[in-house]
C-alpha cells in the first residue's frame, strides 16, 4: 500500500473540503487504502507523483474518480424505514390535500445508486393508485459520483439490497435479470431524473421543493458546512415542506427547520 506524506495529506484534504465539503482530515488510512491500487493502476508510483495530475485536471474527471473511491455508496431499499412511514402516512396525505397544482416536488440529494428515489416512487405509485395520472410525481435525484449516477439510471440491484422490499413490490416494480439481479421497471425509472450536483454549489433548480432528502451525506461534513447546507436547503424548501436527514446524523446547532420527529424537520409556513 502506498503512503501519503503529512504535507500532501493536508493539502489534499483541504482541497477536497474546499471544493466538495467533505471533511476527510481524520481519514488518512482510508485515503491510502482506497486510492493506492488506483494510483498504481494508473501508472504512478506514489501519491506525490499522482497528485499534480489531480490538481491540474480542469475537466474534473480525476476528482470524480477520487470522490467515487473515497465516499461510501452503501445503500439498500427501505433504509431507515421510519422515513418511509412518515412519507406515506404524513407527507403524502398532506401533499394530496394541500398541493393544489398537483405537482409534488421532491429532491433526493445524495441519491447514491438510486435506491432512495425509486423507493419513494414505489410508495407514491401505491398511495395514489389510478389517481397518479393526475399528478406530476417526478423526483429529482442528484449525486457527485458519476459512477453512482450511471448505475442508478440503469436501476439494476442485487437480491441482497432488496431484502426489505415486500414480495408484492418485487412482482410489480421489478423484473428478474437472472443471477440474483433485478431491474426496476421502466414505468418507475422514467419518474426519476438523475443529475450531477455538488452540494457545495448554489442551488439553482427551477422549482422549490416540498420534500428534500439528504440522508447519510452530512456525516462527511463539519458543523460549519452542515449549517451552510441546511440554510441553502431551507431557502429551496416550500413553506410547510420537509427535510429528512439520516438518523445517525446530527443537525447543525442553528438548524433553521423545526424538528418534527427524529431526523425529520419542517419549514414553518411563515418561515
Amino acid at each position: 500500500m502506498l503512503h501519503i506524506s503529512q504535507e500532501d495529506f493536508e493539502k489534499l484534504t483541504t482541497f477536497i473540503k474546499k471544493n466538495y465539503g467533505l471533511d476527510l482530515s481524520e481519514k488518512k488510512v482510508l485515503i491510502e487504502s482506497r486510492l493506492s491500487n488506483y494510483i498504481m493502476d494508473s501508472g504512478y508510483c506514489s501519491f506525490e507523483e499522482y497528485l499534480p495530475t489531480l490538481y491540474n485536471d480542469y475537466m474534473g474527471n480525476e476528482i470524480a474518480n477520487l470522490i467515487n473511491r473515497l465516499t461510501t455508496n452503501y445503500t439498500y431499499f427501505m433504509r431507515e424505514h421510519k422515513h418511509y412511514e412518515h412519507f406515506v402516512n404524513v407527507f403524502l396525505p398532506y401533499a394530496e390535500k394541500n398541493i393544489r397544482n398537483h405537482d409534488i416536488c421532491i429532491w433526493s440529494a445524495g441519491c447514491s445508486f438510486g435506491n432512495e428515489p425509486y423507493n419513494l416512487q414505489m410508495c407514491m405509485d401505491e398511495y395514489f393508485g389510478s389517481k397518479k395520472y393526475g399528478w406530476n410525481l417526478k423526483i429529482l435525484a442528484t449525486d457527485i459520483s458519476y459512477n453512482a449516477l450511471r448505475a442508478a439510471k440503469n436501476g439494476v440491484y442485487t437480491e441482497q439490497s432488496m431484502e426489505r422490499i415486500p414480495a408484492r413490490w418485487r412482482a410489480i416494480y421489478f423484473k428478474s435479470l437472472g443471477s440474483g439481479l433485478y431491474q426496476v421497471n421502466d414505468s418507475i425509472r422514467r419518474q426519476v431524473e438523475f443529475r450531477y450536483h455538488n452540494l457545495m454549489d448554489p442551488i439553482k433548480f427551477k422549482k422549490t421543493f416540498d420534500l428534500i432528502l439528504c440522508r447519510n451525506v452530512m456525516i462527511y461534513f463539519d458543523e460549519e458546512t452542515k449549517s451552510t447546507l441546511c440554510k441553502k436547503f431551507y431557502k429551496a424548501t416550500n413553506p410547510d415542506g420537509y427535510l429528512y436527514i439520516g438518523h445517525a446524523e446530527s443537525a447543525p446547532e442553528d438548524m433553521p427547520y423545526i424538528k418534527q420527529e427524529p431526523a425529520i424537520y419542517r419549514k414553518e409556513a411563515h418561515g
